[in-house]
């Protein structure tokens, strides 16, 4: 049965409004173990998940065998009546205009075989033990293509293709006594990646984290590397910006809008149509258009994330931002590439004097609500005289996310895909750091 009768039939069931989300997908994934294939499939998935507005409610069922549509699409209307009215639903989204989004889908990755991504995963695993006193202790590489298609009662009918291929790899270095680890990634939307060089970076990475040194505790200008810097970011920025979080009364911004909330001249942008995005879609999963939503401009805070629900609450529109991660799911707010305008420059060969960051163990431990964190640091280094030098042991970096983003003195030019998140190295001024155990 189509979409669109399954639409009619949710219609005829009782339903004054019904959408059916559609997705498929193809997924390859290789994992090695001690620097062997270990785990390697091939596996595809097709599923619907249906939302019907009935008597007032929002009900929801999903389900991926054909033969059991028409019972989901019936289920998610007796779910509706089952729970009551709810006066915050304002309806399900209307069609709008969609901008075509570049960049997401390459047919490459579509028909790469499980062969070809084995012999990638090889080959990122055989760079990095090109360095004798490596052992790759994890690696992983993922290729995905999907489908997403949307029909609703309101004249929504969207359909869209997307892929992506993304490599990690985890080595450890024994040499003379010592012990060095170290991770590296790559991500892309395109097959154009040389994983090789992921293997090679992580080995590196590793070497030169051997014969650390000892800092003492204090205040710090502090270098976060790309990762280091999302990680911190994730848990406590994202979760601020999210209108359910505000309206929930879990938002440290909810009270902020139109202040100063981050040091002058940073802008903001959750960013839908960014060209390659990972998050990057002509709509979200409710079938609205994405946009570029300004959330940050010139350090004043100017827009939070909605989806539709969340938006009707405050009678404004929704951003675009519905996201689902399944078809098993209702869409829930969530972020596309949140990315930023601020000078660039050579950030470390700027510094005097500092710590780089590479990356950070712990960032889930993070309260959401206030900001603060206190994470281990892996894979630091003293800057003197704008070059990384000697390695450091084991560091505690302490603080507030949205203290943060008053104190940065600088962003690099080395843009990294991390997450939601679109961000380069970011030097923030004075940063209480704790010397390990």
């Amino acid at each position: 049965m189509s979409l669109k009768k399954l639409v009619e039939l949710a219609l005829k069931e009782g339903a004054t409004e019904a959408e059916v989300f559609c997705s498929k997908a193809r997924l390859v994934n290789v994992e090695t173990q001690r620097g062997s294939v270990g785990f390697a499939e091939e596996s595809a998935s097709e599923g619907l998940g249906i939302r019907v507005v009935a008597g007032g409610a929002l009900g929801f069922s999903s389900v991926n065998d054909p033969r059991r549509y028409e019972e989901a699409v019936k289920a998610a209307v007796r779910c509706a009546r089952a729970r009551g009215p709810d006066p915050s639903l304002k309806g399900l989204p209307r069609p709008g205009q969609y901008r075509a989004a570049t960049g997401i889908y390459d047919r490459r990755l579509e028909e790469l075989s499980l062969d070809e991504c084995i012999d990638m995963a090889a080959a990122m695993v055989a760079e990095a033990k090109k360095d004798k006193d490596i052992s790759v202790t994890f690696g992983k590489l993922t290729s995905q293509a999907s489908e997403t298609s949307i029909v609703s009662s309101s004249g929504i009918d969207a359909c869209e293709k997307e892929t992506a291929v993304y490599g990690y790899i985890d080595v450890i270095l024994k040499k003379d006594g010592q012990v060095s680890t170290a991770f590296d990634y790559d991500v892309s939307r395109a097959l154009d990646v040389d994983f090789s060089l992921v293997g090679a970076r992580a080995a590196e990475l590793a070497r030169s984290s051997l014969n650390a040194v000892s800092v003492e505790s204090g205040s710090y200008d502090v270098l976060l590397g790309p990762q280091a810097f999302a990680d911190i970011m994730e848990g406590t920025l994202l979760f601020a910006i999210n209108a359910e979080s505000v309206q929930k009364g879990r938002s440290s911004l909810s009270s902020k809008m139109g202040e100063k909330v981050a040091v002058d001249g940073l802008t903001m942008i959750d960013d839908g149509l960014l060209p390659g995005g990972l998050g990057t879609s002509s709509f979200d999963d409710e079938g609205v258009p994405t946009q570029q939503t300004i959330i940050i401009k010139d350090g004043i805070l100017e827009s939070f994330i909605y989806d539709s629900y969340t938006a009707g609450k405050e009678g404004r529109e929704s951003t675009g931002n519905a996201m689902r991660g399944t078809y098993q799911l209702s869409p829930k707010v969530g972020p596309h590439n949140v990315r930023f305008e601020y000078p660039r420059s050579d950030v470390i060969g700027e510094t005097e004097r500092g710590i780089y960051v590479n990356s950070i163990i712990g960032a889930h431990t993070a309260n959401p609500v206030t900001g603060d964190f206190s994470v281990e640091c892996r894979n630091s280094f003293i800057v003197e005289e704008g070059q990384k030098m000697k390695p450091i042991k084991s560091l505690m970096l302490s603080g507030n996310a949205f203290d943060f983003l008053m104190k940065i003195d600088g962003m690099g030019r080395d843009d990294r895909k991390v997450g939601a998140f679109v961000t380069p190295t970011v030097k923030v001024k004075d940063v209480r750091i704790t010397r390990g155990s």
